[in-house]
């Protein structure tokens, strides 16, 4: 199937200027936003199936994963983690089960893999008040929100970063937008002390579906793996 998906088009064609000042604020302003109650008990459901199927395992999490098509791969390239994955649409998540399904036994569900309805700005913050420590952390192509004004919509100039950031383990990130991890580099750098690096990227095979469009598109893609403890 051909693609002809568009890069993020924007008037922004540097690091945004107001990044480092938004940072520095959200690290000198805890993010005190309440809980919603369905993403407490998502959390309370998930950690329980965790720490009852497999207790002691490293855990990855794959946030905003969608259809969980990274999910899967990522339960199958570690089997011995266990593997999360969070995204706020239940339609999304539930297709992704189907189509799994509908590839039969030789795609069987892998047993390490746990896909949670949940909003991620609770979920990492319910994940660090539970002390846990991820063994490494995905995020796949968030929604760039390209235009200028966007900035705080993005997940590095959000206030829960930093609590993303406090979960640790080798955090990475992956766009077709280099603007947007340029950000995220610089963001990591000034929140935690530690070097990230933005570099062009060809996977060997897809792990998303934005990633095989993308691909498809003839897209360059790039990313960011930084080592958090």
């Amino acid at each position: 199937m051909q693609h002809n998906s568009r890069v993020p088009s924007s008037a922004q064609n540097t690091v945004h200027e107001q990044l480092p000042m938004v940072l520095e604020r959200h690290l000198k302003t805890p993010f005190r936003k309440p809980y919603a109650d369905y993403n407490r008990a998502a959390f309370a459901a998930s950690f329980e199936r965790f720490q009852r199927l497999a207790p002691g395992a490293p855990l990855i999490l794959d946030a905003c994963c969608g259809v969980g098509e990274s999910s899967v791969a990522l339960a199958r390239a570690f089997p011995g983690h266990y593997v999360i994955g969070v995204d706020q649409s239940a339609a999304r998540l539930q297709r992704g089960q189907q189509s799994q399904q509908a590839q039969g036994a030789d795609c069987s569900w892998p047993a390490n893999l746990d896909l949670v309805r949940a909003d991620l700005v609770d979920y990492w913050r319910l994940l660090l008040d539970a002390g846990v420590q991820l063994d490494r952390h995905y995020l796949l192509y968030p929604n760039p929100w390209p235009k200028i004004g966007h900035l705080r919509r993005r997940w590095h100039g959000h206030p829960v970063f930093p609590a993303l950031l406090a979960l640790g383990g080798v955090l990475e990130c992956r766009s077709n937008w280099p603007i947007y991890i340029a950000e995220h580099c610089l963001a990591v750098q000034q929140l935690t002390g530690r070097a990230a690096l933005c570099q062009p990227y060809a996977p060997a095979q897809s792990m998303t579906p934005f990633e095989r469009k993308y691909l498809d598109s003839g897209h360059r893609l790039f990313r960011s793996v930084s080592e958090l403890t």
